[in-house]
């Protein structure tokens, strides 16, 4: 038996009330590293709090400030290569651990239109076909997104019931099409944003009009 979901529909913001959990134009320091002190002082923090030592204690330990070690780890100076040295033997750590996150490459898959790797997904029925617009692997971030352009061309071959682990979201560009999740069928057609649990038996149950085109973007967490 499908379990129970719902379709909620996206109501108009109220004043006063915050939708978002997160500002989409922050600039976050701790995810772009500026400089080489931030990435440091990032790192001895990371490191410091690990092996819960407090700033005082790691300063009676090395012989440094604790305004020194604040100035440090807040990025606000460039300690020397004795310093560092000081701090690492302090921590039983390699001092390069304190470039890792100034070092650590970040990815960005760009794909050329019509260009998207075709793909044989489980449970693909004829006449879906699935372009994979990217992929990223393991990443700090702990999740794992995969971007698809999705054509349907055969309006009798429908199939409603995919599941799988994760989180997806369809954005219809171009046709009609009833869409089942669950226990509830919905009309989308160009514009339209569906956000749903995958894990739910869910797919095309009706092409309305023909071609219809959408992206679908799963993400799901790398252990899933």
């Amino acid at each position: 038996m499908p379990r129970e979901t719902t379709v909620k529909a996206v109501k108009p913001p109220v004043a006063g009330v915050r939708l978002l959990q997160q500002d989409p134009h922050r600039v976050r320091r701790e995810d772009h590293e500026k400089n080489l002190e931030t990435a440091i002082g990032r790192e001895l923090r990371a490191h410091r709090r690990k092996q819960v030592i407090t700033v005082a204690e790691l300063a009676a330990q090395t012989g440094l400030s604790i305004g020194m070690l604040s100035k440090i780890e807040n990025g606000n100076t460039s300690p020397s290569l004795t310093t560092l040295q000081t701090l690492a033997n302090a921590l039983s750590v390699p001092i390069t651990s304190f470039f890792r996150r100034y070092e650590e490459h970040r990815e960005c898959v760009h794909t050329k239109s019509g260009k998207g790797v075709v793909q044989v997904r489980e449970g693909t029925r004829a006449g879906h076909q699935y372009n994979l617009l990217g992929h990223i692997g393991a990443n700090t971030s702990g999740v794992i997104v995969e971007p698809y352009l999705i054509t349907l061309t055969e309006e009798s071959d429908t199939f409603p019931t995919f599941q799988h682990d994760g989180i997806e979201t369809i954005y219809m560009l171009e046709g009609k099409v009833d869409y089942r999740h669950g226990d509830d069928v919905v009309s989308l057609e160009p514009g339209d944003t569906l956000f749903f649990d995958a894990d739910a038996p869910h797919g095309p149950e009706k092409l309305v009009q023909l071609p219809c085109r959408y992206l679908s973007i799963i993400s799901y967490t790398q252990n899933a």
